[in-house]
C-alpha cells in the first residue's frame, strides 16, 4: 500500500497502485476478450478478413485481442490520428500486423464485421449493405436508464438490416451508467468510488486524477499526451486510517460485465 504522511503526522495521503490505464484496459480487455471467445466458437478461419469500424477505445482492444490469433485484419477509423493508439499499452499489445485505414468504404471488403461507432457511427442504410459470415455491434446504451439516450439508439435497426447468419451485440454495465463507453464507464467507476471513500470513519476528503481527455484525444489530437495523463496513480485519499483503496478498486471493477447477446 502507498502511504505517505499528510499535512501532519496524523494524517496520511494513501495512493492507489492502480492506475488510470490499468482501469482503461480492464474494461477495454472485457469486452474484447467477449469478441474473442464469440469468434472462437463460430470456427472463424485464422485468414478469414476481418474489418473493424472504430478505434475508441473498444475497437482497438478488440483488434489487438483478436491478432493474437487472426492474420487478416483492418481497423478502419475517420479520425486518422486514433492509429497511433494501436502502438500504445491501451488495449493491449498487437500481437501480428495490423492495417488502418480512414477510408470508409473498406467496411465492406470483409468476411467479418465488427461495428464500434455507437451513437451518430455507421447507419442503418450503410449497414444493409453487409452481406458477411459474421457481424458484430457494441450496444452503447448500458442501463436502459435514460429515455433520450434509448431513443436514439439505433444498433438493433442496424443489427436487422444486416445480412449474415451470425449477428451479436457487445452489451457491457453492471455500475448503473448510462452509456457502456470505456470512458463512461471508467469515470463510473471513479465517482462511485469517491463517494465510497468518502463514507469511511477518518477520511478527510479524496480525489482521483481523471480529467477530461476526451479534448485531447478529439480536439488536440495529442496522443502522447493521453498516454502520459492515464499512467498516474487513479486515487488519492486523506485520511486518519489508511486501508487498501486496489481491493475496493478491483471489487468495483468486478462488477462491470459484458456479453455477447
Amino acid at each position: 500500500m502507498n502511504v505517505d504522511t499528510g499535512i501532519t503526522s496524523e494524517v496520511f495521503t494513501i495512493k492507489s497502485e492502480t492506475k488510470l490505464v490499468d482501469i482503461f484496459n480492464e474494461i477495454i480487455s472485457k469486452k474484447s476478450e467477449g469478441v474473442f471467445d464469440y469468434m472462437e466458437k463460430l470456427n472463424i478461419a485464422s485468414d478469414t478478413k476481418i474489418i473493424v469500424i472504430g478505434t475508441y477505445f473498444t475497437g482497438v482492444g478488440i483488434v489487438k485481442r483478436l491478432s493474437e490469433k487472426y492474420e487478416n485484419i483492418t481497423l478502419i477509423d475517420i479520425y486518422p490520428h486514433l492509429e497511433k493508439l494501436l502502438y500504445t499499452h491501451i488495449g493491449g499489445q498487437l500481437k501480428n500486423k495490423v492495417k488502418f485505414s480512414s477510408n470508409l468504404d473498406l467496411i465492406y471488403s470483409g468476411d467479418v464485421v465488427i461495428d464500434t461507432t455507437g451513437f451518430g457511427g455507421i447507419n442503418v442504410e450503410q449497414s444493409s449493405k453487409f452481406n458477411v459470415e459474421a457481424f458484430i455491434i457494441e450496444d452503447p446504451v448500458a442501463e436502459d436508464n435514460d429515455a433520450l439516450l434509448g431513443e436514439k439508439n439505433n444498433i438493433y435497426e442496424r443489427l436487422n438490416a444486416v445480412k449474415s447468419l451470425n449477428k451479436a451485440v457487445i452489451k457491457t454495465k453492471g455500475i448503473n451508467t448510462k452509456t457502456s463507453g470505456t470512458m463512461t464507464l471508467t469515470i463510473g467507476i471513479l465517482t462511485n468510488l469517491l463517494n465510497e471513500f468518502l463514507k469511511k470513519e477518518g477520511v478527510l476528503y479524496c480525489a482521483c486524477e481523471m480529467g477530461f481527455f476526451e479534448e485531447v484525444i478529439f480536439k488536440e489530437k495529442d496522443i502522447d499526451r493521453f498516454i502520459e495523463l492515464t499512467d498516474t496513480n487513479a486515487f488519492k485519499v486523506s485520511t486518519i486510517n489508511p486501508f487498501n483503496l486496489d481491493e475496493l478498486i478491483r471489487e468495483e471493477m468486478d462488477k462491470i460485465n459484458s456479453e455477447m447477446i
